[in-house]
């Protein structure tokens, strides 16, 4: 084997570090309590691996593209318009994601240096939006002075989530063995008939939040053509991965519902769940809030520099080689620095008022980060949608590219299984619209989050759409 080439174990670690997280756990366990397991086995078998073994060939074919799905877009329709949208939607995606983060690392610090989650939720929405929004501006500031050091750091915290997401799964097993007096906190574990999802419009709701947890395989792609032997050891690479991130879900829920009862899932569980669950093996292992502060310490780290690079990179990928016939002059001006100045500005905009509209329709914080995680699960999809697309229509031209790792050989049956995947992530994303909270209880938030989840994903939609217009109009311009 060729000392450039990288091992099929490698890309698969890489892979995993890439796509998977604790917070996978957590979110999912909130919203399907135990019986989650039985969703994952099938997420993974339906939806993940298809994906990533899709991803597999779209990159094998795209080895020389610089541009990920936008050039994968651009090569299978030869349309540079199709093209720009789907670098519109890879960026606009993240805009509802950096306005969770900065709660994300007010959460953690408060769990840091208080040993608990009130810090954020004792405190109003309105008081918790104004610091979220300065901790944004902050890191929006700093995004444009170049922040390599929080990366690597961000980089360093990651790897260590990923080795505390393990730990977890591995204390919380051994837990009952060290401490006679732990109980297992939801009832009849030991029955199969505790894990069957009721399968109804509620849970199909739920079902974002999967799509959401799984996504992100395309940025493996640039790595297929680097392992020795494509063909047969790249879907060998992603079938271990996507084994290894199934056994993580499954036995990583198995533990959630030995700690919380699955029965009576507690409110806040999305905010605090995963420090709280730290907090309880550390009790009962005897080390105190040690692994819990571990746990917020690396939390804090790698939220700070996903907030800083997700305003950076989506938006460099969107404007630093963008057709002036898409998108206007204004927008990729840059200034002496190379900073795309209205491209930051434009983001600061969109960020804040997400970060600002829960003030005017959710009453806590719970309800709040409940909203804004269910919300990311709607819109972050959205980018997986062009990745289908590609492969629908690299099949149906599939004389005119080569590949060395073919995922599916015939054509049709590929095409097949891409629209499958397309149809899937839409209804997902449909579905996950519909609000989480009894109406009941909160008709005020109900009809928010409702209102919010339909218009927010139309609004950035229309956003992209109306650019080419002034581009075009700009263009007029110049030429007479």
């Amino acid at each position: 084997m060729s000392d450039k080439k990288i091992r099929w174990f490698t890309v698969s670690m890489i892979a995993f570090s890439m796509v998977w997280g604790f917070g996978n756990v957590v979110n999912n366990y909130a919203q399907q309590g135990i019986s989650v397991v039985v969703s994952w086995i099938l997420i993974m078998l339906l939806y993940f691996i298809p994906y990533a073994l899709i991803v597999g060939q779209l990159g094998s074919t795209f080895k020389t593209s610089s541009g990920g799905v936008s050039s994968w877009v651009k090569e299978t329709t030869g349309k540079r318009k199709i093209a720009y949208y789907a670098a519109w939607t890879y960026w606009v995606v993240h805009i509802t994601y950096l306005a969770q983060k900065p709660q994300s690392v007010l959460i953690a610090l408060g769990w840091v240096f208080k040993g608990n989650g009130r810090v954020a939720t004792d405190m109003s929405v309105q008081t918790v939006a104004i610091i979220s929004f300065i901790i944004f501006l902050i890191f929006l500031f700093l995004s444009t002075k170049g922040l390599t050091t929080l990366k690597v750091i961000g980089s360093v915290a990651g790897s260590g989530m990923l080795i505390m997401s393990i730990l977890f799964i591995i204390l919380a097993v051994a837990v009952p063995t060290i401490d006679p007096s732990f109980k297992m906190a939801t009832p009849d574990m030991g029955d199969v008939k505790t894990y069957i999802p009721d399968f109804n419009l509620n849970y199909f709701a739920t079902i974002s939040m999967l799509v959401f947890a799984v996504g992100g395989a395309e940025k493996i792609s640039p790595y297929v053509n680097s392992i020795d032997r494509p063909t047969k050891n790249f879907p060998k690479a992603m079938i271990f991965m996507a084994t290894m991130i199934g056994l993580s879900a499954v036995l990583g829920s198995v533990a959630m519902g030995m700690l919380f009862d699955s029965n009576n899932i507690p409110d806040d569980l999305m905010a605090n769940g995963a420090y709280s669950a730290f907090q309880i093996l550390g009790r009962h292992l005897g080390v105190g809030n040690l692994l819990m502060i571990i746990y917020g310490l690396a939390q804090t780290a790698v939220q700070s520099s996903a907030l800083a690079f997700s305003i950076d990179a989506p938006l460099k990928i969107l404007l630093s080689d963008a057709d002036p016939e898409y998108v206007p002059q204004w927008l990729r001006k840059k200034n002496q620095k190379g900073t795309l100045v209205n491209g930051y500005l434009l983001t600061g905009i969109l960020v804040s008022i997400i970060i600002i509209l829960p003030i005017f329709g959710i009453k806590s914080m719970s309800i709040l980060v409940q909203w804004l995680t269910n919300l990311n699960s709607i819109v972050m999809p959205m980018r997986y949608i062009w990745v289908f697309f590609a492969y629908m229509m690299l099949n149906a031209q599939y004389k005119k590219f080569h590949s060395e790792y073919k995922f599916i050989k015939n054509p049709k049956l590929g095409f097949i299984v891409g629209f499958w995947c397309f149809a899937f992530t839409i209804l997902a994303c449909i579905l996950g619209m519909l609000p989480k909270v009894d109406y009941a209880v909160d008709p005020q938030s109900w009809i928010f989050q409702l209102i919010s989840n339909i218009v927010t994903p139309i609004v950035l939609i229309l956003l992209g759409m109306i650019l080419p217009m002034i581009a075009k109009r700009e263009q007029q311009s110049i030429n007479e």
